[in-house]
């Protein structure tokens, strides 16, 4: 088959050489294909750009000029000024800007600004108070016209010069961009031809135009990404070899005697929707959201207890060993009146002790399995597993369910998380998997009051009121950044630091314990015993405490440093207080003088709604690290941004569903998009079988 021109060497592109060919590599760039999708990640409009004769008073305008004066100065009572001044070629433009002195550390003598505003003509001379500016590379008579895109560069390489190289590509080989979507499909959905949207993208003469071809790209991104997803769907949904588990009335009212309590109507809504799932005959993928202290843990063993009551073993499988121990004492305090044989499965047991588990689990003695990523190990081999819950799902790679599936039987699965998942996360990382959601706490949980400290006066009174609550019986934790003073020359609120200044100073009354993720498990895990029975007062800690811990007489909560978390993880970490019947507080301490942070942390004040805290903090900090993780990374969109682009996501998530599920996608007009997505994300998503 003929290699397609645009796999041609950048190298012999006109104007690249192999100097330049050299730099491109570094960014990836071996192709004109590959330079040809290096697309601008913003463009400079020059469009409004106007001669300093033809502006007028007090209408918004922009100009551009070379700087040739900086001056900045006090005035009276210790304001300041800082004024630029601007040679546009046919006059002077003035930019003043009132008591902001550091403004004059952006700008050098020869530089070339483009300023945005208002212009006043005082004394004969234009000024401009405050313009919002734009620094300029040296190609203002690029043949490109007044829209210039702007391109990520490396070391080596100039904006002007990338532009040309790019523009060069576009001339000569963009027409030849093959286009996946077929023409009727275009028209239906008003998108632009592929070709033409990377030519508006790289030449644009209007804003218009560019975001036209903006608009194609990033449609595609998600389509393809949503079409993957749902052809994952499709596979799971279509394979009819999980077991079929009826839960009748009579199991259910034997499962829930073995509870304390009511659940809740939104915990019976989930435990609908696993139950129709465990009885359809075809495998459950399904995810439960929960807010912090929700009770999702009771919904699981629900499920499981309903698995094994159909005759299969039910795995539960937690990121940490903590958690894996703690969710096994939750499980033997509920199943104390019970005859289900269940087991810990953890990397910290013995030789002899794993031979045995092992051997159990194989006979099919162990019913119910808890345990770390230990149990999807090679050795581990079930008797006739029916049910994989993996709790935080999002702390595992996103492959990692698919290892409890085989060609001969696949067990349902139902992943679960504490951590309220914005909606455009949830279609995309957990897109094929149905959603049940959770968030009404049940009676009587009191809502966590929340305060930001902020001053001295504040911080005294925080301390105070801790003092005053502890000696009432009460328990407190307080959480810190990081473990010991040596990360970083400010120890203020390191764990070990803490730990031992509140030992002499604020909490020098009570018994104090320390905990965090470097200590020896067994002297963590006596420390939180201690802790749990009301041995030890107040918790100092990293945030190992962020989830199951459950200690209900503990109603206080201090986080230290508290900008330094995301707002999601400060939700979470508040969901360790107020676990019983008394009120909960929590004091959010930091010395920030950012405002963009204390507005964040404001957020908390105002809301115990998960769900809102979780929407808020994606839109501050985006998909980058809303779980504490990189999560983004195993996101392969190209250009696609979740945050900005939610409405295009919702759009192509309701397409891809129809395409895939009326089965018009497996029609031959869709067949070049559908080897494009299994080319992108076959292997991610383990599609072969579907193609």
């Amino acid at each position: 088959m003929t290699e397609s021109p645009l796999e041609t060497p950048v190298q012999f592109l006109n104007g690249v050489g192999a100097e330049r060919a050299a730099l491109l590599q570094k960014m990836g760039i071996e192709t004109v294909a590959d330079l040809l999708w290096h697309l601008p990640r913003t463009v400079l409009d020059l469009t409004d750009v106007r001669p300093i004769n033809e502006l007028e008073d007090d209408q918004p305008a922009s100009v551009c000029g070379k700087v040739v004066d900086l001056d900045a100065r006090t005035i009276s009572r210790g304001r300041t000024i800082t004024a630029i001044l601007l040679d546009c070629g046919t006059g002077f433009l003035k930019g003043t800007w009132f008591n902001q002195p550091w403004v004059i550390k952006r700008f050098f003598q020869g530089q070339f600004l483009m300023f945005s505003g208002k212009a006043k003509r005082r004394s004969g001379k234009w000024e401009m108070s405050h313009p919002q500016y734009q620094v300029l590379e040296e190609d203002l008579d690029d043949p490109q016209g007044l829209i210039l895109p702007k391109y990520p560069l490396t070391e080596g390489l100039k904006m002007y010069q990338m532009r040309r190289m790019i523009r060069a590509a576009v001339d000569e080989y963009a027409h030849l961009i093959p286009d996946y979507l077929p023409e009727a499909f275009r028209q239906a959905h008003s998108l632009i031809p592929l070709s033409q949207a990377v030519i508006q993208m790289h030449k644009p003469q209007t804003m218009e135009e560019y975001h036209a071809g903006v608009h194609r790209v990033i449609y595609d991104d998600l389509l393809e990404f949503q079409l993957g997803l749902a052809m994952r769907r499709r596979l799971w949904t279509c394979v009819d070899n999980a077991p079929l588990i009826k839960v009748t009335a009579k199991i259910d009212a034997r499962i829930r005697r073995l509870f304390p309590y009511e659940f809740t109507e939104g915990q019976n809504q989930a435990v609908r929707d696993i139950c129709a799932d465990l009885g359809s005959g075809r495998a459950m993928h399904r995810m439960l959201q929960a807010d912090v202290g929700a009770g999702k843990t009771a919904i699981a063993i629900y499920a499981m207890l309903a698995t094994i009551a159909g005759g299969y073993q039910a795995v539960l499988m937690a990121p940490t060993e903590l958690l894996a121990v703690q969710h096994c004492e939750t499980i033997d305090q509920i199943l104390k009146e019970s005859r289900v044989e269940r087991c810990i499965l953890t990397g910290s047991l013995s030789a002899a002790q794993r031979k045995t588990t092992l051997e159990q689990i194989e006979s099919g003695q162990q019913q119910l399995i808890i345990g770390t990523s230990a149990v999807v190990q090679k050795d581990v081999r079930y008797h006739d597993l029916g049910l994989v819950i993996i709790d935080e799902q999002h702390k595992f790679g996103v492959m990692q369910r698919a290892h409890f599936t085989s060609e001969e039987k696949t067990p349902h699965m139902l992943v679960m998380t504490a951590t309220p998942i914005p909606r455009s996360l949830c279609m995309t990382q957990f897109g094929e998997l149905d959603i049940s959601v959770n968030s009404e706490l049940p009676p009587g949980r009191q809502p966590v009051l929340t305060s930001r400290v902020i001053t001295t006066p504040q911080r005294k009174k925080a301390w105070d009121f801790l003092r005053a609550q502890i000696a009432a019986g009460r328990q407190a934790y307080i959480v810190c950044p990081r473990i010991d003073s040596e990360i970083e020359q400010n120890s203020r609120s390191s764990a070990e630091e803490v730990y031992r200044k509140l030992q002499k100073s604020e909490l020098s009354s009570a018994s104090i314990g320390l905990a965090h993720g470097q200590m020896d498990r067994e002297e963590r895990a006596q420390t939180m015993k201690q802790f749990h029975q009301g041995e030890i007062q107040v918790l100092v800690s990293t945030t190992v405490v962020e989830v199951g811990v459950d200690v209900p007489n503990a109603t206080l909560m201090v986080i230290l440093q508290a900008d330094r978390f995301g707002l999601s993880q400060l939700h979470q970490l508040r969901g360790r207080v107020s676990r019983g019947i008394y009120q909960g507080n929590c004091f959010l301490f930091t010395h920030t003088e950012s405002e963009d942070a204390l507005k964040r942390l404001a957020v908390m004040e105002q809301t115990t709604d998960g769900f809102e805290i979780a929407e808020a903090d994606f839109q501050v900090r985006g998909p980058g690290d809303i779980f504490g993780t990189r999560q983004h990374g195993e996101l392969p969109l190209r250009v696609a941004d979740l945050k900005r682009d939610e409405a295009i996501l919702h759009e192509t998530r309701e397409v891809a569903l129809q395409l895939v599920e009326k089965g018009e996608f497996d029609q031959p007009r869709f067949a070049p998009l559908k080897i494009r997505v299994l080319d992108r994300f076959g292997q991610l998503m383990d599609l072969g079988q579907s193609g």
